[in-house]
C-alpha cells in the first residue's frame, strides 16, 4: 500500500490565515514611504543647492570675479557678491524630477530673487543674497 504524503486542507488554511494576520500588521509600516521619500528628495536637493552655491563661489574667487562661471557646461550667472543669482542656481543644479520649479528673477541691489521647487508637499527655496549678504537656502515647508 502506498502512502500519500502532502498538506491537509486545514494545514493551509491555517499557514494563509497566518500570512493574512502578518501582512495586516506589516502592510500599513510599509505603505506611507511616500512622506519619507519626499522628504528625503527635499533633503537632498537642499544639499545640492549649498553645494552648487559654495561650488559657484569657489571658483568666482578663482577666477578673479567674473560675471558668470561655467559649471559642467552649464552658464551660471553670479552676483557682486560672488554667489550665484536665482536664475544662476536654476543653471547650476540639475533638478530633474524634483517637481516643479519656481523662479522668481531679483533686481540685484534692491529685491532678491528666489528659486522654489515643490517636492510632493516640501518646498526647498533658494533666496539671493543681497547688499554683500549670503544667499540662503530653506525648507520653508517643515520637511
Amino acid at each position: 500500500m502506498k502512502r500519500v504524503s502532502g498538506f491537509t486542507l486545514i494545514e493551509l488554511i491555517m499557514v494563509i490565515v497566518i500570512l493574512g494576520v502578518l501582512s495586516a500588521f506589516a502592510l500599513p509600516r510599509f505603505a506611507d514611504l511616500s512622506g519619507d521619500a519626499e522628504t528625503a528628495s527635499a533633503n537632498a536637493l537642499e544639499g545640492s543647492m549649498r553645494a552648487a552655491m559654495n561650488i559657484s563661489h569657489a571658483a568666482y574667487l578663482a577666477a578673479g570675479s567674473p560675471t558668470s562661471i561655467t559649471l559642467e557646461g552649464n552658464t551660471v550667472a553670479m552676483h557682486t557678491d560672488g554667489y550665484p543669482t536665482s536664475t544662476g542656481m536654476s543653471n547650476a543644479i540639475s533638478a530633474d524630477g524634483y517637481g516643479s520649479e519656481t523662479l522668481v528673477a531679483g533686481t540685484p541691489g534692491s529685491a532678491a530673487g528666489t528659486l522654489s521647487y515643490t517636492v510632493g508637499s516640501c518646498t526647498v527655496t533658494y533666496t539671493d543674497g543681497q547688499a554683500g549678504g549670503t544667499p540662503t537656502v530653506t525648507d520653508s515647508s517643515g520637511c
